[in-house]
């Protein structure tokens, strides 16, 4: 195709020439000088300025670019959120070397004279690299060791390693004193290595050693103030005040009541008398400071010394630096001089050989009126000398006037009430939910005082292992406080009660009248208690040699022998005495007394101290047989609507309609029309302690990987005879299974070798 002879066809201007346009004459003339007359681009002096800035911060930022981070990936696996070589342990290439410069006019001599501003050039990067712990939440795992000098910390690394090798926790530990030794040195020394799974923060501020006890103070303060908002720990442990430099103590406290976290301060051994607390998981160590335990005592007449042997017993007892607690004694209508001279210069608790102020924890009680109680006015009595002021921290240990204490009873009753009661493990778990205390004794016999007791084994192994027992202690027993508000309510309707029918009498009457009542509360609710089973060594011991029976029941003990009975009659003064060895082995087998516990409690405890999931300890019901958990809850069920038609005063139709609600007893009576309401509270799931809980519970052992583990298994259940409120048989609500059996408690009564122990 040929193409068109112009280019721009439409447009004729575009082909010219530019010779074509002629030039216009200038009115201005021509100067030999053109650069002098042409004008160049104005100069805005905003656009100076903003280039100014520009290459100023362009200056700033490459002169301050880090020259020791190295490759990327080599800086911090973010996978585990740690350093790899030191985690929490870089050394920042600006931070100051050598002695700060003395201000004007101070002297040389002078050591710690630096007040300067205060920066942490280590502690970022530590802080930064535990994002894995759940820092940002307050409440976490979190458990923050911190020392403020050399030797403190050499006391505190080896507990935190042994804390974190138990994986119940996140551990941290965080230096604040004036040493300068590296970080590294400080592990090295105490033998941290890798298997030592904490997190290192080193808190010190620049220039430590010449900085002033204030400049020390604040930094400890602001140290703790950047922890808290990065870890959030559930608590602070400490070595002992008196080893611990001043500044560190006022900062740290100053700061943890701030924020309102708790200090444990250990004592000097701790790391033989206290390596127990390293079991424990935050849950429990932050109720360290929460818990409030008053002891009751009851006095009965003419024992002066049985309760001067418990009450020395107890003021030479270990508290390891924790709150003493509340001594309540009640004392009978005539006190024997002996008693009234001790209780006169009683001391409790010991006064502070610091000088704080002593704040008396002693109560007296004395009875006005000697006349005799009934078993009503008794337990009424006894129940009414304590009610907790906080149901869920409060609890009551009752000791009997027989009893004396292990130097380590309050290791063991802290250690069980830690795990059992404030723990992750038991906040999700029916068990521990059904525990309604802890004894501190083995009983001797069983409830109707029939034969010896034989506590359980382990099924593996057949060694000691601490049992379930759903019958109530009058010797030494704790209490929860939850528990015991529950009782007075349960106590308090069952006086009210106008149905007074006579009942079978299951505990005998060597116990006082409460255990009764309380005997009937923990058969309602299938509430048990925690009984220790140690194998060499006692945590208290009871003395009956100087026993008496029960006020209320002191006119109706057989007495086998008058003041004339026992003088010898009739005797040939010839005849050699004798006695049988095998009867008196026989008399002495039953009370036979351990040595009380002296040594350290984790040498005693099965499994390295390592208290054991309530699911895997044999479960007793009152009689003394073997439980299961469902068969647990059946008798219960049945037992509670055979009260509720018997005792309570509530129509059958109406046995299972009213709601229970937390520390009352009032839908197991219907004395007044107004109490009755739908519903009923829905039962704790049980979850293993050494399993993972479903959605956000966290297990014992697993608490540090998420991988999911299978549930605890069902276990199968086996219809058996319940007695009623009545006595009388009753296998109301139960599972059904396709054999029946005997009455297995009258059975076992057979086998105790006798009746129920029945008044008079």
């Amino acid at each position: 195709m040929p193409l068109p002879g112009r280019i721009f066809a439409g447009d004729e201007e575009l082909g010219k020439k530019n010779d074509d346009h002629k030039p216009r004459k200038s009115l201005t003339p021509v100067s030999p000088w053109p650069i002098l007359t042409t004008k160049g681009p104005r100069l805005r002096p905003r656009r100076v300025l903003l280039g100014l800035i520009a290459c100023l911060i362009l200056y700033v930022f490459v002169k301050n670019i880090p020259t020791d981070l190295g490759p990327s990936n080599e800086r911090y696996d973010l996978r585990v959120a740690k350093v790899p070589s030191e985690r929490g342990s870089p050394t920042p290439s600006e931070a100051p070397s050598g002695e700060p410069p003395h201000p004007v006019g101070q002297a040389e001599s002078e050591k710690h004279y630096y007040n300067g501003q205060i920066r942490f050039y280590w502690l970022a990067a530590s802080l930064h690299a535990i994002a894995r712990t759940a820092g940002y939440r307050e409440s976490n795992k979190n458990v923050l060791f911190a020392a403020g000098n050399l030797q403190s910390a050499s006391r505190l690394i080896p507990m935190a390693c042994e804390m974190s090798r138990w994986n119940r926790n996140f551990v941290h530990f965080a230096f604040t004193g004036r040493d300068d030794l590296p970080f590294s040195a400080i592990q090295e020394v105490n033998g941290a290595g890798i298997e030592c799974d904490i997190f290192w923060h080193d808190a010190r501020p620049d220039y430590p050693p010449w900085s002033s006890d204030y400049r020390m103070e604040v930094s400890v303060n602001a140290a703790l103030g950047h922890m808290q908002s990065f870890m959030h720990p559930q608590v602070i442990i400490t070595d002992d005040s008196s080893h611990e430099e001043a500044f560190f103590v006022k900062g740290l406290r100053s700061k943890a009541h701030e924020i309102g976290r708790s200090i444990i301060e250990l004592p000097s051994d701790a790391a033989n008398r206290l390596r127990w607390i390293t079991r424990l998981d935050s849950g429990s160590l932050s109720a360290w400071h929460k818990t409030y335990v008053d002891i009751l005592i009851q006095a009965p007449a003419k024992s002066s010394g049985s309760l001067i042997r418990l009450l020395r017993s107890i003021e030479a007892a270990d508290y390891f630096g924790a709150r003493r607690p509340h001594l309540t004694i009640e004392l009978p209508a005539d006190i024997d001089f002996p008693s009234w001279q001790y209780l006169e210069n009683l001391v409790w608790p010991p006064i502070d050989p610091s000088g704080a102020p002593h704040i008396s924890q002693v109560t007296l009680r004395h009875r006005v009126s000697s006349k005799k109680l009934s078993s009503e006015e008794a337990s009424s009595h006894f129940v009414e000398s304590f009610y907790p002021a906080r149901p869920k921290d409060s609890h009551v240990l009752f000791l009997s006037s027989q009893v004396e204490l292990s130097p380590l009873y309050y290791h063991y009753l802290f250690y069980n009430t830690l795990e059992y009661k404030y723990s992750s493990y038991a906040s999700h778990n029916r068990e521990t939910e059904d525990l309604m205390g802890l004894s501190l004794e083995i009983p001797s016999t069983y409830l109707n005082d029939s034969v010896s007791f034989n506590p359980p084994s382990s099924a593996l192994d057949e060694e000691p292992i601490s049992f379930l027992w759903q019958a109530p202690n009058a010797n030494a027993a704790l209490y929860f406080g939850n528990k015991w508000a529950e009782f007075h309510s349960f106590l308090c309707a069952r006086i009210s009660a106008h149905n007074h029918r006579p009942r079978p009498k299951v505990v005998s009457e060597k116990f006082p009248a409460w255990t009764e009542y309380l005997l009937e509360l923990m058969r309602a609710r299938g509430y048990s208690l925690l009984y220790p089973n140690l194998p060499s060594s006692a945590i208290v011991t009871v003395h009956n040699e100087l026993y008496q029976f029960p006020e209320e029941f002191s006119n109706t003990s057989p007495s086998t022998s008058t003041p004339d009975s026992d003088a010898p009659q009739n005797l040939d003064p010839d005849e050699a005495f004798t006695i049988d060895p095998a009867i008196h082995l026989q008399g002495t087998s039953i009370n036979l007394e351990l040595p009380l516990l002296e040594t350290s409690l984790l040498s005693l405890l099965p499994q390295d101290g390592d208290l054991p999931d309530l699911l895997d300890v044999p479960l007793l019901d009152y009689a003394g047989e073997l439980l299961k958990p469902a068969q647990s809850i059946n008798n219960a069920r049945s037992f509670a609507q055979s009260f509720r038609r018997t005792v309570g005063g509530c129509a059958k139709a109406a046995t299972s309609t009213k709601a229970q609600r937390p520390m009352s007893a009032n839908d197991l009576f219907c004395i007044d029309d107004g109490d009755e309401e739908d519903g009923v509270v829905a039962p704790k799931e049980s979850v293993s302690k050494h399993s993972a809980p479903k959605e956000s519970a966290t297990s014992k052992s697993a608490l540090k990987d998420n991988a999911p583990k299978d549930s605890a298994p069902k276990v199968a259940v086996q219809k058996e005879t319940v007695l009623g409120a009545d006595g009388e048989k009753d296998t109301g609500n139960l599972i059904p299974e396709n054999t029946d059996t005997k009455g297995e408690f009258e059975a076992h009564l057979q086998r105790q070798g006798g009746k129920r122990a029945t008044p008079g």
